[in-house]
């Protein structure tokens, strides 16, 4: 099942990263700038790209850019830092190219800060939102045994109602109030981009995603299949984030954050490949 516009519009108001660069890349593209972008120690750095420097005017792309982020709302992004360059190959360490030598690599840079959204509308439009499948978890929960799976969802629907309620007011509460609320004690994610569920080896887990995305890779043929590798492998390279120093498998998580990551960006080269192809 291929993630649908809805999909995407969701996964983005989520915060996912690969669902906010294909949208700004739809918003873009009769412009001839595409996008990248990385969360970097709370910041989303996004890169705007064009073949001219005449394409890329400071003013009218920092305001389109803030139209768009700002009418998405994603959750847990506030701060953005617009990076604006010539187009160049592609270059999976780019922030790092650009960290290093900014006036060289960069024709101008600008910081922007998100406005909040209303907690009501926000929560009317989470509600009216299309539910969509959790692409990470399926492969889990499809090799349970049968029994497994209808107690797991006798227990889920039992305590559905009061759950929601709960995660609904405390989005709009951090949201609004910028409360950081421990919202995993509910026993739900959020997100995409929240930790791994309790009792599960995030190690293990990331391993097991990426494994199904080298698979699922062998036979992606659409910008929906590859959009959805991208965000497979960015769920992948979050969960090795969060394998702490003192396990011993520390080393390789910390290589495999990297590449992972690598990984996500080239999926989603494929997919804007295949948009324009179209």
């Amino acid at each position: 099942m291929n993630p649908t516009i809805d999909d995407i519009d969701l996964q983005a108001r989520q915060g996912s990263v690969a669902a906010i660069i294909q949208l700004l890349n739809e918003h873009f593209a009769d412009d001839g700038i595409r996008t990248r972008a990385i969360q970097d120690s709370g910041i989303l750095q996004l890169l705007v790209e064009a073949p001219t420097a005449d394409a890329l005017p400071q003013e009218a792309v920092v305001d389109e850019v803030r139209h768009v982020l700002e009418s998405i709302s994603p959750r847990g992004i506030s701060r953005v830092n617009i990076n604006s360059r010539i187009v160049q190959e592609q270059q999976l360490l780019w922030l790092d190219e650009i960290k290093r030598d900014p006036a060289k690599n960069l024709l101008w840079a600008e910081p922007i800060t998100l406005k909040r959204p209303n907690p009501v509308a926000r929560l009317w439009r989470d509600l009216r939102a299309p539910r969509q499948r959790n692409p990470f978890l399926d492969d889990v929960y499809q090799k349970k045994p049968v029994s497994s799976r209808s107690a797991f969802w006798r227990g889920l629907i039992g305590g559905a109602s009061l759950a929601l309620l709960l995660l609904m007011v405390g989005w709009a509460t951090k949201d609004w109030l910028g409360v950081d609320l421990n919202l995993r004690s509910l026993g739900s994610a959020q997100s995409t981009d929240d930790p791994a569920p309790t009792g599960q080896d995030p190690f293990v887990l990331a391993v097991r995603i990426a494994q199904q995305s080298v698979e699922d890779g062998k036979t992606a043929t659409t910008a929906a299949d590859w959009l959805d590798l991208a965000v497979r492998w960015q769920r992948a390279s979050d969960l090795m984030a969060e394998v702490p120093p003192e396990d011993d498998r520390y080393p390789i998580a910390k290589d495999r954050v990297q590449t992972y990551a690598a990984n996500k960006v080239m999926a989603l080269e494929e997919a804007e490949k295949r948009q324009q192809a179209n």
